[in-house]
Parts: structure tokens; C-alpha cells; sequence
């Protein structure tokens, strides 16, 4: 991570802060990918299924998910449970919609006679990841699926590990995912980075998943498109003296029980909160039953830090650019405006993660280890491409090709000096 400037350094102070670095030791991580990558790019299905019953401790015998099996998923699935299912699907799709309103073809006359402008072409095939992990993240094919579906994509192919829960495939199936496979880990981004006799190659990948999966997706990106490298996930808070301890610490704790390597922070500029938030997320860590997950993520990760003032405070959140960040002040939409290198913004005590992370409609895949600061998050952009355009008349020719058979002579590109030239002549 980028060093702490020594202005900045000078106006903080740790009430709690981190004993680990975040960004764990991957070990033989890159070793183990390029090797299931290159097996999966050579032997295919056979490699594939070699992988499973290495690592996933099962014999695979039909990749795919079969179309009397998705059904089968979808039927077992509780009412409650499609209903708010299908509730997710409605939500993401919405602002998936909403967002490719603003997404607009692009066509003007620059100068009489040159037009220029600009084509939203859907991504044709694209591979979703989707994760297995400690819990079954229902809402996980919801994020990547919905928009590629809502984006136009021709043909749209699900992943995800061959022990994962029912429910997931009930998830990718109405999700709209054209194929659903059964391959997990770095040998399913191989898949369908390549394509093998059963998986058909995309043009990019997108999801989240464990080190391997985000070392594959590194190592298989240019023959592919991905869409972020994906770190342990994180939950910061920006805070006055007018937040809530408990809730901040609630909401921490929920966003902790991910991973064991997850980021929570409080950024504040009261003291009294610090302290009353550290001793929250002690007290309630007590009964939590997943302490046993989100305990060594926070006495780990975890930091809370106070700040000398609120421009301390917007400055130390934009250099730590959380993957989520929660603004608890007196006036929440000012100091939101003031804030720039976040995954999403969650402004207001209302405004939980968890809501995001399962259903309002805006996307749970976002930027971690400070990526915030030159990227956004997966949305509906992310399936499609912007292909620029352009057409001459003789007006235009004029325009144009003086300047450019200057500039081609004085680099020396006699080759383009003459191509200029012709369309003048």
C-alpha cells in the first residue's frame, strides 16, 4: 500500500490498530495457478476434473449442470427463499437498467464535414465466477449475472465449485445464466479463459473469489478481460460524536464474519466514540456466533483510528479508499460530498452494508486494497464496450489532412504522409 504522508501522519492517532497486513504472504499461490492453468490449457475436461478430485475431493463426471438439474434447484428452494431471491434479481436488475439508460451511442459533426461518435457494444460471451467460500452467498450469481443479462450479452456462463449449496445454482439459473458448470477455484477461470471440450471460452471474467481464483484471473488477464482483482473484503466508517457506537460496531462485525482476513475500520474525529466502539465490538463479540471468524479479522485488520479534525478524517479515508464506506456524522450528505476514493458509499445511519450486500440493487463486487482510488465497482458498464467511430466527407478531408501530413513528415512516416495526402488529392 501506498506510504501514509507525514502531514497526514501527524494529525492521526490509533486507538486500535491493525497487527497484520492485510495483503497476506500468497506463498507457492502463483506456482500452483500457472500450473492449473496451463494443465486446463492443454488437457482440457480431463484436467478439469483431475482438479476436482484433488481439491474439491470429488470425481465429476458431467460438468455442466444439467437442464432437469437446474430445475430441480430452483423447485427445492423454500418459498420464502425464491421470493426473496427473485426480490434481489428485481432490485439489481432495476439499477442495472437504470445505469444503461445513461450509457448513451454517441454521434456529432466535430467540424463541417467530420463526424465522430461512438457505438455500446455488449461484451458477446462472458464467464461469471461465482464463489462457494464459508457461507452460500445467495446474492453472489445475482451481481454478476443480472447485468450482463440486462447489458445484452450473447452467451453468459456461470462457474462455481462442484460441492456448492443447490441454492447457488437455483441463484445462477434465475439469474439468467445461459450454462452453469461445476468447476471451482483456478482451474474454472482457466476453463473458461481457454475453453475446453465442455466450457466454451468467454471474453471476459468477472467475480470474486479466493487467492488462487484472483491469481488466475491476474495471470490469464490480456487473453482475456477481467474485471478487478478481488482482496479480502472491507467495511470502513467515517463518524462525529454524533454516531452510534453499537451500530458502527454491529456493522462491522457483520462485514467481518466474511473472512478471517476482512478490514474493518472506524475514522473518526471523537475520541469518546473510538473507545466506546472498541469496547462494543469487544462486548459483542461475546455471543456472536461467528466470533470465531470475525474476531481474528478485527483484532487482526481491524483499526480505529481518531482524527484531529474532519479534514483529517476525509483525508485518511480517501487514503485508505475502503471497498465499503459508511458515513455516521450530524450531516452525512455534506461530508459524503467530500469524500472521493470509496467502493460505495453508504451515507446515513439507515444505510447498512448488509443491504447492499444482498439486495437494494447496487452491486456487491467492488474494488478492495485501495483500488477505490482508479476504479469503481462491477456494474452494467462492465459488460459492454465503447467503440469509437468516425466518417469523412471532402469538407472534413480538408480539415483534417493538412495537419496530418505535417505531422507524418516531421516523425518521419512517409508512408502516412502519403495516405493523408491522398484523400486531399
Amino acid at each position: 500500500m501506498r506510504k501514509l504522508p507525514d502531514t497526514l501522519r501527524a494529525k492521526i492517532d490509533h486507538v486500535k490498530a491493525p497487527t497484520r497486513d492485510a495483503v497476506a504472504d500468497t506463498g507457492d499461490v502463483e506456482t500452483t495457478v500457472r500450473e492449473v492453468l496451463a494443465a486446463v490449457r492443454d488437457r482440457g475436461d480431463e484436467a478439469v476434473r483431475d482438479y476436482a478430485r484433488r481439491f474439491d475431493k470429488l470425481d465429476i463426471e458431467a460438468l455442466e449442470v444439467s437442464a432437469a438439474d437446474r430445475r430441480a434447484a430452483v423447485d427445492g428452494l423454500d418459498r420464502q427463499t425464491r421470493a426473496d431471491t427473485e426480490f434481489a434479481i428485481e432490485r439489481v436488475h432495476d439499477f442495472a437498467d437504470a445505469q444503461m439508460q445513461t450509457i448513451k451511442p454517441l454521434d456529432y459533426e466535430a467540424l463541417p464535414g467530420l463526424h465522430l461518435g461512438h457505438r455500446v457494444i455488449p461484451i458477446e460471451k462472458v464467464g461469471a465466477y461465482v464463489p462457494g467460500g464459508r457461507y452460500p452467498i445467495l446474492s453472489a450469481p445475482v451481481m454478476t449475472l443480472v447485468p450482463a443479462k440486462v447489458a445484452g450479452c450473447s452467451e453468459i456462463v456461470a462457474c462455481l465449485p462442484p460441492g456448492a449449496h443447490p441454492a447457488m445454482i437455483a441463484g445462477c439459473h434465475l439469474s439468467g445464466a445461459d450454462r452453469i458448470f461445476r468447476i471451482g477455484g483456478a482451474q474454472a477461470i482457466a476453463a473458461m479463459a481457454y475453453g475446453t471440450e465442455s466450457v466454451p471460452g468467454v471474453d471476459k471474467i468477472v467475480g470474486p473469489g479466493n487467492a488462487y481464483v484472483n491469481e488466475a484471473k491476474r495471470q490469464v488477464f490480456g487473453a482475456v478481460g477481467i474485471d478487478q482483482l478481488a482482496g479480502p473484503s472491507e467495511i470502513y466508517v467515517v463518524a462525529d460524536a454524533s454516531a452510534d457506537p453499537a451500530m458502527i460496531a454491529t456493522d462491522m462485525l457483520a462485514q467481518a464474519e466474511h473472512d478471517v482476513r476482512t478490514r474493518v475500520g472506524l475514522i473518526t474525529t471523537d475520541r469518546k466514540l473510538a473507545e466506546a466502539t472498541l469496547a462494543e465490538v469487544e462486548r459483542q463479540l461475546r455471543d456472536l456466533p461467528t466470533a470465531d471468524v470475525a474476531g481474528p479479522a478485527f483484532h487482526d485488520y481491524g483499526e480505529i483510528v481518531v482524527c484531529a479534525d474532519e479534514a483529517a478524517m476525509i483525508a485518511y479515508s480517501d487514503f485508505i479508499a475502503a471497498e465499503h464506506l459508511q458515513v455516521h456524522t450530524t450531516d452525512a450528505r455534506a461530508t459524503a460530498k467530500k469524500l472521493r476514493n470509496y467502493g460505495s458509499l453508504f451515507i446515513g445511519r439507515e444505510a447498512s452494508v448488509v443491504y447492499s450486500d444482498k439486495c437494494c440493487g447496487t452491486n456487491h463486487t467492488l474494488p478492495t486494497m485501495a483500488a477505490a482510488r482508479y476504479t469503481g465497482g462491477l456494474w452494467v458498464g462492465s459488460y459492454v464496450k465503447i467503440c469509437t467511430h468516425q466518417w469523412l466527407d471532402a469538407r472534413g478531408v480538408a480539415a483534417v489532412a493538412p495537419p496530418a501530413i505535417r505531422q507524418s513528415a516531421t516523425e518521419g512516416m512517409e508512408g502516412h504522409r502519403r495516405a493523408a495526402a491522398l484523400r486531399l488529392a
